[in-house]
C-alpha cells in the first residue's frame, strides 16, 4: 500500500529539504506574533471565543468492552448539542491494519452519511503508528499505515488526523508506562537522535500525500518523543508545510502543563480536552480551563476543541459535564 505520488521528487520528501524551507515559515511567524493585541487590561471582560466544541469517540469507550460505536457518538453528539465529532480509528467497524477494501470504504461512506444527517461534522481521526524504531521495514509499514489512515479521513470529509511520534516501546505494557510518568528508557544500542530522524523522515513520507487528500498532520503531545514540547516542536520545526501543525492534547503534560501548553500554542491546528469525573482511568490532573482557554486566545486560536473524556465516571455523566465545563472556560454561553 506505499501508494507515493510518482510525481513527486522524492528528494522533496526529506527533512532536510523541508529544513531548508523553515527560515522562511519561522519569520513569518516571528512577524504574526509581533502583532499580537497587548493583554486586556485587569478586571476587563473577557471576549467570547470564537472556539468550536466537539465529542472524541474515544470519551465513550477507553478500549475496554463494551465498544461503543461511531454511529451512536453522532447520535449523542448531536442530542448535546455539540455537534462534531472526533472518531478513534480503533472504534470503527472496520479492521485497524488490514486494506481499504471497497467494503470498507461504503462504510465509510454510510458514517459521513449518518453525520451529516445528524448535523455532525466529522473533524479528526485519531490514528495509532509509530515512527520510532531501527527497522526500516517497520517504518516502512507505518507509513503504509499512515498513507492508509489519510485515505481514510478524505473519503471521510475529515481535515485533519491525529498523528503520533511514536515511543522506543521499552516498557511495553501501557499501565506501566503510566506508572512512569510516560517516561521510559532509550532502546539499548541506540540515541534520542536516532528517534527523531526516523520519525522526521517518516513525516517527509507521510507530507505529500496529506496534501493530496487535503488532510492536515495534527502531531500530538503524546508519549515518546513528543512528551515534552522542546521534543514536538523540535519535530515540527523541520518542517515548513501548511498541512502539519500541534494537536494539543491538554492532559498530557503531567508537570507544569500551562507553560508547556502555552510553548505549543502557536503551532496548535488543534485541541484535545481531557477531563477526569470519576477519576482518572491511569491519572487526574486539575486542569484549570479558564487559563487554557486565555493560552488559546492569546494565539487567537478560532479552531475545535474535543472533549476528551478520560475518567471512571460513565460517559454519559462525564461527557455533558465536560461539555458545561468548557463551555463556560471559553465562555461559549
Amino acid at each position: 500500500m506505499r501508494n507515493y505520488d510518482e510525481h513527486m521528487n522524492i528528494e522533496s520528501r526529506s527533512p532536510d529539504v523541508w529544513a531548508r524551507r523553515t527560515f522562511l515559515g519561522a519569520l513569518a511567524l516571528t512577524t504574526a506574533s509581533a502583532a499580537v493585541a497587548a493583554p486586556a487590561p485587569a478586571g476587563a471582560p473577557r471576549p467570547r471565543s470564537k472556539v468550536k466544541l466537539g465529542i472524541a469517540s474515544y470519551s465513550y469507550w477507553h478500549f475496554r468492552p463494551p465498544k461503543v460505536s461511531i454511529e451512536t457518538v453522532i447520535e449523542k453528539a448531536a442530542e448535546l448539542g455539540a455537534p462534531a465529532v472526533d472518531i478513534l480509528h480503533r472504534q470503527m467497524d472496520i479492521p485497524e491494519r488490514d486494506p481499504l477494501t471497497a467494503e470498507h470504504r461504503a462504510y465509510l461512506r454510510r458514517l459521513k452519511r449518518h453525520a451529516f444527517r445528524h448535523g455532525v461534522a466529522l473533524i479528526a481521526l485519531s490514528i495509532h503508528q509509530d515512527f520510532v524504531d531501527p527497522d526500516p521495514a517497520y517504518l516502512k509499514r507505518q507509513v503504509e499505515h499512515t498513507h492508509k489512515c489519510i485515505e481514510i479521513a478524505g473519503e471521510l470529509g475529515v481535515p485533519c488526523i491525529r498523528l503520533n511520534s511514536g515511543r522506543w516501546n521499552t516498557i511495553p505494557d501501557f499501565d506501566e508506562l503510566m506508572k512512569a510518568r510516560g517516561v521510559e528508557p532509550v532502546l539499548p544500542g541506540h540515541t534520542e537522535e536516532e528517534g527523531f530522524k526516523w520519525c522526521a523522515e517518516c513525516i517527509a513520507q507521510c507530507l505529500p500525500k496529506a496534501e493530496q487528500h487535503g488532510v492536515v498532520l495534527a502531531l500530538e503531545n503524546h508519549w515518546g518523543l513528543t512528551s515534552s514540547p522542546e521534543g514536538q516542536l523540535r519535530l515540527l520545526k523541520q518542517f515548513d508545510s501548511p498541512w502539519l501543525g500541534a494537536l494539543m492534547d491538554t492532559g498530557n503534560f503531567l508537570e507544569d502543563p500551562y507553560e508547556k501548553l502555552r510553548q505549543i500554542a502557536p503551532r496548535t491546528v488543534y485541541v484535545q480536552a481531557k477531563t477526569y469525573y470519576g477519576g482518572g482511568e491511569w491519572y487526574t490532573l486539575d486542569l484549570d480551563y479558564r487559563r487554557i482557554a486565555a493560552i488559546l486566545a492569546e494565539v487567537n486560536y478560532q479552531g475545535y476543541v474535543a472533549v476528551e473524556f478520560e475518567g471512571k465516571a460513565p460517559a454519559d455523566e462525564g461527557v455533558p459535564r465536560s461539555l458545561a465545563m468548557l463551555r463556560e472556560a471559553f465562555q461559549l454561553g
